[in-house]
């Protein structure tokens, strides 16, 4: 495929087929996800790979009790929040494959004020979303598919207990890995004329 046909067939694939992603596909995902820039050539990001079934159902178990909380908090009924916990616990235990995108600031520039040092955060998570993004193509040229789920930003203490990860991993995104169960629904891109706000 030209680049134009992968930036633009790449999809969020929510269900998947139950055939297997071997290690050298998701070892190919991760080699990209290298390629992303990064501040000051850091490359402030570590990958969790997650294929065996006890795992995933560990990590749906220890997120989904947060969302459930979350979603009370948001004055949902019984009966919605049940039904939006068994969308999001399937679609994590039946994906054939997981990558969690972890956020690692041990290697950064270091400075005596908070203001740059917020900003070489920012910076490092930007570089995170580019190596998800190497992910999400990658995948998708090579004819399988993924998903983005940002659900361990809400708990990352959950994430980290639930996969035994160090205190130094900020989980950001679980990438869902495997073949479309069926073709998703397509949002429409906003125009040029809406995305480009100012040219001088």
């Amino acid at each position: 495929m030209d680049f134009w046909s992968i930036l633009r067939g790449r999809r969020s694939v929510r269900a998947f087929r139950p055939d297997p992603i071997s290690h050298v596909q998701i070892e190919s995902l991760i080699e990209a996800a290298g390629w992303a820039p990064s501040p000051h050539g850091r490359q402030p990001w570590r990958f969790v790979v997650i294929t065996t079934p006890e795992a995933k159902e560990r990590l749906a178990s220890a997120m989904g009790s947060e969302w459930r909380q979350q979603l009370a908090l948001d004055g949902q009924d019984e009966a919605t929040i049940t039904a939006r916990f068994q969308r999001s616990h399937a679609r994590i235990v039946e994906a054939p494959a997981l990558i969690i995108a972890c956020l690692y600031l041990e290697e950064l520039d270091r400075y005596p004020d908070p203001q740059r040092q917020a900003a070489e955060t920012t910076m490092a998570i930007q570089s995170l979303g580019c190596a998800v993004q190497n992910i999400l193509l990658t995948a998708h040229a090579q004819g399988f598919d993924a998903g983005w789920m940002c659900a361990p930003l809400f708990c990352q203490d959950r994430v980290r207990a639930a996969l035994n990860l160090a205190e130094t991993l900020h989980p950001h995104a679980l990438i869902p890995l495997g073949y479309a169960a069926r073709d998703p629904v397509r949002r429409p891109r906003r125009s040029l004329s809406e995305l480009i706000v100012n040219w001088e």
